[in-house]
Protein backbone atom coordinates (compact mmCIF):
# COMPACT_ATOMS: atom_id res chain seq x y z
CA UNK A 1 0.00 0.00 0.00
CA UNK A 2 1.22 3.51 -0.80
CA UNK A 3 2.46 5.40 2.25
CA UNK A 4 0.27 8.33 3.36
CA UNK A 5 1.31 11.84 2.51
CA UNK A 6 3.07 13.28 5.56
CA UNK A 7 1.91 16.45 7.33
CA UNK A 8 3.41 19.44 5.57
CA UNK A 9 2.34 18.13 2.16
CA UNK A 10 0.17 20.35 -0.04
CA UNK A 11 -3.38 19.53 -1.10
CA UNK A 12 -4.56 21.19 -4.30
CA UNK A 13 -8.24 22.15 -4.28
CA UNK A 14 -10.17 23.02 -7.44
CA UNK A 15 -12.66 25.70 -6.43
CA UNK A 16 -12.58 28.66 -4.06
CA UNK A 17 -16.02 28.40 -2.44
CA UNK A 18 -17.13 27.58 1.08
CA UNK A 19 -16.50 23.85 0.66
CA UNK A 20 -12.89 24.60 -0.24
CA UNK A 21 -12.74 26.86 2.81
CA UNK A 22 -13.91 24.13 5.18
CA UNK A 23 -11.64 21.56 3.52
CA UNK A 24 -8.71 23.93 4.03
CA UNK A 25 -9.53 24.35 7.72
CA UNK A 26 -9.73 20.57 8.19
CA UNK A 27 -6.46 20.10 6.30
CA UNK A 28 -4.68 22.72 8.41
CA UNK A 29 -5.83 21.00 11.61
CA UNK A 30 -4.06 17.84 10.39
CA UNK A 31 -0.90 19.72 9.45
CA UNK A 32 -1.44 20.01 5.68
CA UNK A 33 -1.27 23.09 3.46
CA UNK A 34 -3.78 23.83 0.73
CA UNK A 35 -3.42 25.49 -2.66
CA UNK A 36 -6.60 26.82 -4.25
CA UNK A 37 -7.08 26.80 -8.03
CA UNK A 38 -9.99 28.87 -9.36
CA UNK A 39 -10.79 31.64 -11.85
CA UNK A 40 -11.63 34.02 -9.00
CA UNK A 41 -11.02 34.40 -5.31
CA UNK A 42 -13.64 33.23 -2.83
CA UNK A 43 -14.22 32.12 0.76
CA UNK A 44 -11.45 29.50 0.59
CA UNK A 45 -8.83 32.18 0.02
CA UNK A 46 -9.45 33.60 3.48
CA UNK A 47 -7.91 30.49 5.04
CA UNK A 48 -5.68 28.93 2.35
CA UNK A 49 -2.17 30.37 1.96
CA UNK A 50 -1.72 29.60 -1.75
CA UNK A 51 -3.71 30.29 -4.92
CA UNK A 52 -3.47 29.91 -8.67
CA UNK A 53 -5.98 32.17 -10.39
CA UNK A 54 -6.75 30.76 -13.84
CA UNK A 55 -9.53 29.20 -15.90
CA UNK A 56 -10.44 25.56 -15.36
CA UNK A 57 -9.65 24.84 -19.02
CA UNK A 58 -6.20 26.47 -18.94
CA UNK A 59 -4.03 23.40 -19.56
CA UNK A 60 -0.74 25.20 -18.89
CA UNK A 61 -1.86 26.70 -15.59
CA UNK A 62 -3.41 23.39 -14.49
CA UNK A 63 -0.20 21.52 -15.29
CA UNK A 64 1.90 23.98 -13.28
CA UNK A 65 -0.60 23.76 -10.43
CA UNK A 66 -0.45 19.95 -10.45
CA UNK A 67 3.34 20.01 -10.22
CA UNK A 68 3.20 22.30 -7.18
CA UNK A 69 0.97 20.05 -5.04
CA UNK A 70 1.01 16.47 -3.74
CA UNK A 71 -2.63 15.50 -4.41
CA UNK A 72 -5.56 17.22 -6.14
CA UNK A 73 -9.20 17.22 -5.07
CA UNK A 74 -12.22 19.34 -5.98
CA UNK A 75 -15.02 21.07 -4.11
CA UNK A 76 -17.59 20.93 -6.90
CA UNK A 77 -18.16 18.85 -10.01
CA UNK A 78 -18.99 21.48 -12.64
CA UNK A 79 -15.53 21.58 -14.18
CA UNK A 80 -14.54 20.13 -17.54
CA UNK A 81 -13.51 16.48 -17.41
CA UNK A 82 -10.68 16.44 -19.97
CA UNK A 83 -8.36 19.03 -18.35
CA UNK A 84 -8.80 17.39 -14.94
CA UNK A 85 -8.17 13.91 -16.34
CA UNK A 86 -4.95 15.25 -17.86
CA UNK A 87 -3.65 15.93 -14.33
CA UNK A 88 -3.69 12.25 -13.33
CA UNK A 89 -0.29 11.37 -14.89
CA UNK A 90 1.26 14.26 -12.94
CA UNK A 91 -0.34 13.97 -9.50
CA UNK A 92 -2.99 11.78 -7.83
CA UNK A 93 -6.50 13.17 -8.43
CA UNK A 94 -8.92 12.09 -5.68
CA UNK A 95 -11.78 11.45 -6.21
CA UNK A 96 -10.82 10.14 -9.64
CA UNK A 97 -11.83 11.84 -12.91
CA UNK A 98 -14.21 8.89 -13.43
CA UNK A 99 -16.23 9.97 -10.39
CA UNK A 100 -16.29 13.51 -11.78
CA UNK A 101 -17.43 12.41 -15.25
CA UNK A 102 -20.20 10.22 -13.83
CA UNK A 103 -21.63 12.77 -11.42
CA UNK A 104 -21.49 15.86 -13.61
CA UNK A 105 -23.81 14.47 -16.29
CA UNK A 106 -27.31 13.40 -15.26
CA UNK A 107 -27.64 10.92 -18.13
CA UNK A 108 -24.40 9.17 -17.20
CA UNK A 109 -25.29 9.29 -13.52
CA UNK A 110 -28.76 7.78 -13.83
CA UNK A 111 -27.67 5.08 -16.27
CA UNK A 112 -24.74 4.17 -14.03
CA UNK A 113 -26.86 3.93 -10.88
CA UNK A 114 -29.54 1.88 -12.63
CA UNK A 115 -26.83 -0.53 -13.71
CA UNK A 116 -25.94 -1.04 -10.04
CA UNK A 117 -29.53 -1.83 -9.08
CA UNK A 118 -30.51 1.69 -8.04
CA UNK A 119 -34.02 3.05 -8.47
CA UNK A 120 -34.14 6.61 -9.85
CA UNK A 121 -37.36 8.40 -10.69
CA UNK A 122 -38.70 7.64 -14.20
CA UNK A 123 -36.55 9.61 -16.65
CA UNK A 124 -35.78 10.17 -20.31
CA UNK A 125 -32.85 11.81 -22.06
CA UNK A 126 -33.82 15.01 -23.89
CA UNK A 127 -31.77 16.55 -26.71
CA UNK A 128 -34.47 18.51 -28.56
CA UNK A 129 -37.98 19.89 -28.18
CA UNK A 130 -39.25 16.84 -30.07
CA UNK A 131 -37.48 14.58 -27.54
CA UNK A 132 -39.07 16.54 -24.71
CA UNK A 133 -42.57 16.28 -26.14
CA UNK A 134 -42.11 12.52 -26.60
CA UNK A 135 -40.73 12.16 -23.06
CA UNK A 136 -43.67 14.06 -21.60
CA UNK A 137 -46.04 11.75 -23.44
CA UNK A 138 -44.23 8.71 -22.02
CA UNK A 139 -43.63 9.85 -18.44
CA UNK A 140 -46.65 12.07 -17.97
CA UNK A 141 -47.16 15.17 -15.85
CA UNK A 142 -46.20 16.67 -13.54
CA UNK A 143 -42.54 16.33 -14.36
CA UNK A 144 -39.36 18.34 -14.08
CA UNK A 145 -36.87 19.18 -16.82
CA UNK A 146 -33.25 19.42 -15.68
CA UNK A 147 -30.18 20.35 -17.68
CA UNK A 148 -27.90 17.34 -18.05
CA UNK A 149 -24.93 19.37 -16.82
CA UNK A 150 -24.11 22.40 -14.66
CA UNK A 151 -27.28 22.49 -12.55
CA UNK A 152 -27.32 23.20 -8.81
CA UNK A 153 -29.65 24.49 -6.08
CA UNK A 154 -32.64 24.56 -8.43
CA UNK A 155 -30.79 26.30 -11.27
CA UNK A 156 -31.21 24.78 -14.72
CA UNK A 157 -34.61 23.31 -13.92
CA UNK A 158 -38.17 23.90 -15.11
CA UNK A 159 -41.38 22.27 -13.92
CA UNK A 160 -43.87 20.92 -16.43
CA UNK A 161 -47.43 20.76 -15.15
CA UNK A 162 -49.05 19.87 -18.48
CA UNK A 163 -48.07 19.02 -22.05
CA UNK A 164 -48.60 22.68 -22.96
CA UNK A 165 -45.65 23.67 -20.74
CA UNK A 166 -43.07 21.71 -22.74
CA UNK A 167 -41.99 24.46 -25.14
CA UNK A 168 -41.69 27.08 -22.38
CA UNK A 169 -39.68 24.71 -20.18
CA UNK A 170 -37.33 23.89 -23.05
CA UNK A 171 -36.71 27.60 -23.63
CA UNK A 172 -36.34 28.25 -19.88
CA UNK A 173 -33.34 25.91 -19.59
CA UNK A 174 -31.75 27.38 -22.71
CA UNK A 175 -32.59 24.50 -25.06
CA UNK A 176 -29.69 22.55 -23.55
CA UNK A 177 -29.27 18.75 -23.34
CA UNK A 178 -31.40 17.63 -20.42
CA UNK A 179 -33.29 14.87 -18.69
CA UNK A 180 -37.00 14.79 -17.95
CA UNK A 181 -37.83 13.28 -14.57
CA UNK A 182 -41.25 12.13 -13.50
CA UNK A 183 -42.46 13.09 -10.05
CA UNK A 184 -42.40 10.39 -7.40
CA UNK A 185 -44.51 10.11 -4.28
CA UNK A 186 -42.26 10.43 -1.25
CA UNK A 187 -42.49 11.31 2.41
CA UNK A 188 -38.96 12.46 3.24
CA UNK A 189 -35.64 13.37 1.64
CA UNK A 190 -32.31 12.13 2.98
CA UNK A 191 -28.71 11.61 1.98
CA UNK A 192 -26.03 9.01 2.47
CA UNK A 193 -22.62 10.59 3.08
CA UNK A 194 -19.75 8.12 3.05
CA UNK A 195 -15.99 8.28 3.07
CA UNK A 196 -13.88 5.74 1.16
CA UNK A 197 -10.15 5.33 1.64
CA UNK A 198 -7.50 4.42 -0.91
CA UNK A 199 -7.57 0.78 0.28
CA UNK A 200 -11.36 0.58 -0.10
CA UNK A 201 -12.20 0.96 3.57
CA UNK A 202 -15.58 2.71 3.80
CA UNK A 203 -17.42 4.47 6.62
CA UNK A 204 -20.94 5.95 6.56
CA UNK A 205 -22.48 8.82 8.49
CA UNK A 206 -25.98 8.65 9.92
CA UNK A 207 -28.45 9.75 7.24
CA UNK A 208 -29.79 13.27 7.82
CA UNK A 209 -33.39 14.25 7.16
CA UNK A 210 -33.08 16.99 4.53
CA UNK A 211 -35.67 19.71 3.97
CA UNK A 212 -35.49 21.88 0.84
CA UNK A 213 -37.14 25.26 0.30
CA UNK A 214 -37.35 26.62 -3.26
CA UNK A 215 -34.93 23.93 -4.42
CA UNK A 216 -32.25 24.86 -1.86
CA UNK A 217 -31.35 22.78 1.18
CA UNK A 218 -32.74 24.49 4.29
CA UNK A 219 -32.06 22.00 7.11
CA UNK A 220 -30.41 18.64 7.74
CA UNK A 221 -31.24 16.82 10.98
CA UNK A 222 -29.98 13.67 12.71
CA UNK A 223 -31.22 11.32 13.94
CA UNK A 224 -33.67 11.00 11.07
CA UNK A 225 -37.31 9.92 11.43
CA UNK A 226 -38.20 6.24 11.45
CA UNK A 227 -39.30 6.35 7.80
CA UNK A 228 -35.72 7.22 6.77
CA UNK A 229 -34.13 4.79 9.22
CA UNK A 230 -36.16 1.98 7.64
CA UNK A 231 -34.55 2.66 4.23
CA UNK A 232 -31.05 3.51 5.49
CA UNK A 233 -29.54 0.06 4.95
CA UNK A 234 -30.67 -0.30 1.33
CA UNK A 235 -29.63 3.25 0.42
CA UNK A 236 -26.24 2.91 2.12
CA UNK A 237 -25.62 -0.37 0.29
CA UNK A 238 -26.28 1.30 -3.07
CA UNK A 239 -24.01 4.23 -2.18
CA UNK A 240 -21.30 1.74 -1.24
CA UNK A 241 -21.66 -0.03 -4.60
CA UNK A 242 -21.42 3.32 -6.39
CA UNK A 243 -18.21 4.20 -4.51
CA UNK A 244 -16.67 0.79 -5.15
CA UNK A 245 -17.55 0.74 -8.87
CA UNK A 246 -15.94 4.16 -9.33
CA UNK A 247 -12.98 3.27 -7.09
CA UNK A 248 -13.91 6.51 -5.39
CA UNK A 249 -11.54 8.01 -2.83
CA UNK A 250 -12.90 10.70 -0.50
CA UNK A 251 -16.41 11.76 0.44
CA UNK A 252 -19.30 10.63 -1.77
CA UNK A 253 -22.87 11.83 -1.23
CA UNK A 254 -26.00 10.21 -2.65
CA UNK A 255 -29.40 11.87 -2.21
CA UNK A 256 -32.59 9.83 -1.88
CA UNK A 257 -36.36 10.12 -1.49
CA UNK A 258 -38.27 7.82 0.86
CA UNK A 259 -40.57 5.98 -1.55
CA UNK A 260 -43.33 3.46 -0.96
CA UNK A 261 -41.21 0.64 -2.42
CA UNK A 262 -37.85 1.68 -1.00
CA UNK A 263 -35.33 4.48 -1.46
CA UNK A 264 -35.54 6.41 -4.74
CA UNK A 265 -32.17 7.68 -5.96
CA UNK A 266 -32.09 11.40 -6.75
CA UNK A 267 -28.51 12.43 -7.49
CA UNK A 268 -24.92 12.04 -6.36
CA UNK A 269 -22.06 14.41 -5.58
CA UNK A 270 -18.44 13.18 -5.59
CA UNK A 271 -17.39 15.56 -2.83
CA UNK A 272 -18.17 17.00 0.57
CA UNK A 273 -21.80 18.06 0.66
CA UNK A 274 -24.07 20.64 2.26
CA UNK A 275 -26.13 17.92 3.95
CA UNK A 276 -22.97 16.77 5.75
CA UNK A 277 -22.16 20.12 7.37
CA UNK A 278 -23.76 18.93 10.62
CA UNK A 279 -20.78 16.58 11.04
CA UNK A 280 -18.37 19.41 11.91
CA UNK A 281 -19.72 19.54 15.46
CA UNK A 282 -22.22 16.67 15.33
CA UNK A 283 -19.89 13.74 14.54
CA UNK A 284 -16.62 12.52 16.02
CA UNK A 285 -14.88 13.16 12.67
CA UNK A 286 -16.32 15.71 10.24
CA UNK A 287 -16.91 14.96 6.57
CA UNK A 288 -14.18 17.49 5.77
CA UNK A 289 -11.57 15.80 7.95
CA UNK A 290 -12.48 12.37 6.60
CA UNK A 291 -12.18 13.65 3.03
CA UNK A 292 -8.70 14.94 3.81
CA UNK A 293 -7.79 11.70 5.58
CA UNK A 294 -8.96 9.66 2.59
CA UNK A 295 -7.18 11.60 -0.15
CA UNK A 296 -3.82 11.75 1.69
CA UNK A 297 -3.97 8.06 2.66
CA UNK A 298 -4.63 8.32 6.40
CA UNK A 299 -6.97 5.98 8.30
CA UNK A 300 -10.58 7.16 8.32
CA UNK A 301 -12.03 8.61 11.51
CA UNK A 302 -15.14 7.61 13.45
CA UNK A 303 -18.48 8.79 12.05
CA UNK A 304 -20.37 8.30 15.32
CA UNK A 305 -22.89 11.01 16.23
CA UNK A 306 -21.91 13.24 19.15
CA UNK A 307 -24.50 13.52 21.91
CA UNK A 308 -28.13 13.02 21.01
CA UNK A 309 -28.04 14.45 17.49
CA UNK A 310 -27.67 17.66 15.55
CA UNK A 311 -29.56 20.00 13.25
CA UNK A 312 -27.90 22.12 10.55
CA UNK A 313 -29.65 25.22 9.23
CA UNK A 314 -28.41 27.02 6.12
CA UNK A 315 -28.20 30.80 6.38
CA UNK A 316 -29.45 31.95 3.00
CA UNK A 317 -29.49 35.53 1.72
CA UNK A 318 -30.00 37.97 4.57
CA UNK A 319 -30.38 35.16 7.13
CA UNK A 320 -26.73 35.63 8.04
CA UNK A 321 -27.65 38.93 9.72
CA UNK A 322 -29.16 36.90 12.57
CA UNK A 323 -25.60 36.13 13.73
CA UNK A 324 -25.92 38.00 17.09
CA UNK A 325 -29.00 35.95 18.02
CA UNK A 326 -27.36 32.71 16.91
CA UNK A 327 -24.26 33.40 18.98
CA UNK A 328 -26.47 33.96 22.02
CA UNK A 329 -27.73 30.36 21.81
CA UNK A 330 -25.73 28.09 24.15
CA UNK A 331 -25.69 25.03 21.84
CA UNK A 332 -25.36 26.76 18.46
CA UNK A 333 -22.22 26.74 16.30
CA UNK A 334 -22.06 29.54 13.73
CA UNK A 335 -20.18 29.28 10.43
CA UNK A 336 -20.10 32.38 8.23
CA UNK A 337 -18.39 31.97 4.87
CA UNK A 338 -17.09 35.51 4.42
CA UNK A 339 -18.98 36.22 1.22
CA UNK A 340 -19.15 39.93 0.52
CA UNK A 341 -22.61 40.12 -1.01
CA UNK A 342 -25.84 38.53 0.21
CA UNK A 343 -28.25 37.64 -2.59
CA UNK A 344 -31.56 35.79 -2.54
CA UNK A 345 -30.84 32.06 -2.63
CA UNK A 346 -27.13 32.49 -1.86
CA UNK A 347 -25.68 30.39 0.97
CA UNK A 348 -23.92 32.81 3.32
CA UNK A 349 -23.24 30.41 6.16
CA UNK A 350 -24.81 27.78 8.37
CA UNK A 351 -25.50 27.09 12.01
CA UNK A 352 -25.43 23.69 13.69
CA UNK A 353 -27.26 22.99 16.94
CA UNK A 354 -26.01 19.93 18.81
CA UNK A 355 -28.19 18.15 21.35
CA UNK A 356 -25.93 17.10 24.23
Amino acid sequence: MTAPLPPGSTIGILGSGQLGRMLSIAAANLGYRTHIYAPETGPANDVSPLMTRARYDDAGALSAFARSVDVVTYEFENVAFAPIAALSPIVPVRPSPLSLATAQDRVNEKSFVEGLGGRPAPWREVKSLADLEAAVAQIGCPAILKTARFGYDGHGQARIASHDDARGAWQAIGAAPAVLEGFVEFTHEFSIVLARAVDGTTVHYAPPHNVHVNGILATSTVPAPAEIAAQWTEAAALAGRVAAALDHVGILTCEFFVGADGPVFNEMAPRVHNSGHWTIEGAVTSQFENHVRAIVGLPLGSTDVVGHGAAMENLIGDDWMRWPQVLAEPDAHLHLYGKHEARPGRKMGHVTRVRR
